[in-house]
């Protein structure tokens, strides 16, 4: 067993040397290499100025392409009119200078094939700005290193955090959509001497903001239409100013409303549909009515003040919340004035108003057909189409409009208006003291009849009859009194009644068109802000849709639809 191990013994010391010469050859070509691209790196720079624009000749234009690729939609803040983005600006140019691949350079570093790594302030870079920037911070967030090829072009790509400016329009927030721009504007050079294009792959320009759905964050709240991107030359300036061309990367993005419609919207409608049950109070309860609509009232201004946080402080649109939030409490403010009105007509009564017969015949016949109100119906010749019965009412059955029972009198009152009639009677008049007792003047009659009646004989009854013919008198009298009274009495009543029955119809009328009023506006306001669609494509009038092939914004578009559902 020893000798087989002895035996093997020589072929592992020969594996394992081989081995370390395969690794330290390695390492010294890889030490060569790295002493290789540090030499070059040094020959590069000697005598490189970065402050100076490559230039090989006079007159020449340094191309800059540009590509922008959006990793995140951080915010859109509208109340500041900020759009925030995470993107990383990839910028390529050539630069003479730092080429390897000629003479007398190539036969030195000619075995460096890949791209170099130098640092991005050691060599020129173009000044390409964000120019709608809003918190003057125009650099990119880190100077990485550029890549630069052996044939001297140089590849850059920094990432960055944009505050841009975003011009907000509310007209149908929160079921609105914004076009916001990123313009890139080269700060201190012309278009004569460097020109600004869009970056071309696989002989495809880019004309769109890239997003890479592996690195690509969603937004919460905001949805990605269109994102085209164009070089735009003004024509107003000439090519040696610094306005003269641009490249704008345009982000098309729909709201998410679902938020709103949870917190904002749900609430405020039902909160205002609460205005509309007061009509189901009594007319008279007209202070509760008031109350009750104050406090929607209240409850509607804090959802309006919620909306004014959010939206900018402008005077050119108002968005659609703000719109509805203002119709409802219009409506809100017309229940109010329909409770008043409705309050003052409840409690009217004949000594302060005088209905007339028109009134009556539209309220209190016509209307409550239509609205198939329970209510007593008045005929044109002065009374009701109903005779009383028992204390009860009998239909006019003709009109099919039915009755309600009047109210019974109590004959506390009857009792009451003798007496009055009593008391208003002056002392002289009364011819027996019995009628200032509690019995009155039938108790009084009613004894001296019975004298008559108990002396048996005609005589006797006539003399009786003789004896009471004054209070008989003062009975007539009382029973007319009474009557005439009572007849007083029900008139007011009737005419007091029918000025609530009015004041029913009247709020009945009002609640019926409140109720149409509220659900035709609800659903028109915010139809309105269904049919505010983002347009199908970026410009209008140009039927491009500046996508990438279908093939690369697969994933994308998928997760466009996800947000969408």
């Amino acid at each position: 067993m020893a000798d087989d191990v002895d035996e093997q013994n020589p072929d592992t010391d020969i594996s394992s040397k081989i081995r370390r010469q395969e690794n330290n050859l390695f390492l010294q070509v890889r030490s060569s290499a790295a002493n290789l691209e540090r030499e070059l790196f040094k020959d590069l720079m000697k005598g490189y100025n970065k402050n100076v624009r490559p230039m090989e000749k006079s007159g020449d234009i340094t191309k800059v392409s540009i590509k922008m690729t959006l990793t995140n939609l951080i915010s859109l803040n509208e109340k500041e009119e900020a759009l925030t983005t995470n993107v990383w600006i990839e910028m390529q140019w050539c630069d003479y200078r730092l080429r390897w691949d000629q003479p007398p350079r190539s036969a030195l570093y000619g075995n460096i094939t890949s791209s170099l790594r130098v640092p991005s302030k050691s060599i020129w870079l173009p000044d390409i700005v964000l120019e709608n920037n809003i918190d003057g911070q125009f650099e990119v967030a880190l100077y990485c290193n550029a890549l630069v090829s052996p044939d001297g072009c140089v590849s850059w790509l920094p990432p960055a955090i944009y505050h841009s400016a975003c011009a907000i329009t509310v007209n149908y927030f929160p079921f609105d959509w914004q076009n916001c721009t990123m313009v890139f504007r080269s700060q201190t050079y012309s278009a004569n001497e460097i020109e600004l294009v869009l970056t071309k792959e696989d002989d495809i320009t880019l004309e769109w903001v890239d997003i890479d759905p592996e690195a690509f964050t969603e937004n919460g709240e905001w949805i990605i239409r269109h994102r085209p991107a164009k070089k735009v030359i003004n024509t107003q300036y000439t090519k040696d100013d610094l306005e003269y061309q641009e490249l704008v990367f345009f982000l098309i993005i729909q709201r998410k409303p679902v938020f709103y419609i949870i917190n904002i919207i749900a609430p405020c409608v039902l909160f205002s549909s609460l205005g509309l049950l007061v009509y189901y109070l009594p007319a008279k309860a007209g202070g509760q009515k008031c109350t009750m609509s104050v406090v929607t009232l209240l409850g509607q201004t804090v959802f309006l003040f919620l909306i004014a946080k959010k939206v900018p402080e402008t005077s050119q649109a108002v968005p659609l919340i703000g719109k509805y939030l203002m119709f409802v409490m219009s409506v809100t403010t017309m229940v109010v004035i329909n409770s008043v009105v409705v309050l003052n007509v409840s409690l009217r009564t004949p000594n302060t108003h005088k209905m007339a017969d028109k009134v009556r015949k539209i309220f209190l016949n016509i209307l409550p057909r239509l609205l198939r109100m329970q209510m007593q119906p008045w005929t044109p010749n002065g009374g009701h189409a109903s005779e009383m019965r028992n204390g009860g009412t009998v239909s006019a059955g003709r009109n099919g409009v039915h009755l309600v029972p009047c109210r019974r009198r109590s004959s506390i009152t009857v009792i009451t208006k003798a007496e009055e009639y009593v008391m208003k009677t002056a002392r002289s008049e009364l011819m027996f003291d019995k009628l200032r007792g509690r019995n009155g003047l039938m108790k009084s009659v009613l004894e001296k009849l019975h004298d008559g009646l108990e002396g048996g004989t005609a005589q006797h009854l006539v003399n009786s009859l003789a004896k009471a013919s004054p209070e008989l008198k003062q009975c007539v009298a009382s029973c007319k009194h009474i009557a005439e009274t009572a007849r007083q009495q029900n008139d007011f009543q009737s005419e007091n009644e029918e000025w609530f029955l009015v004041a029913r119809v009247i709020d009945r009328v009002c609640f019926i068109v409140m109720v149409l009023v509220f659900f035709i506006g609800t659903i028109g306001i915010f139809l309105m802000g269904h049919f505010n669609q983002p347009p199908s494509t970026p410009f209008p009038g140009d039927p491009k849709k500046y996508l990438p092939p279908l093939h690369n914004i697969t994933a994308v578009a998928g997760m466009e639809t996800n947000a969408l559902g």
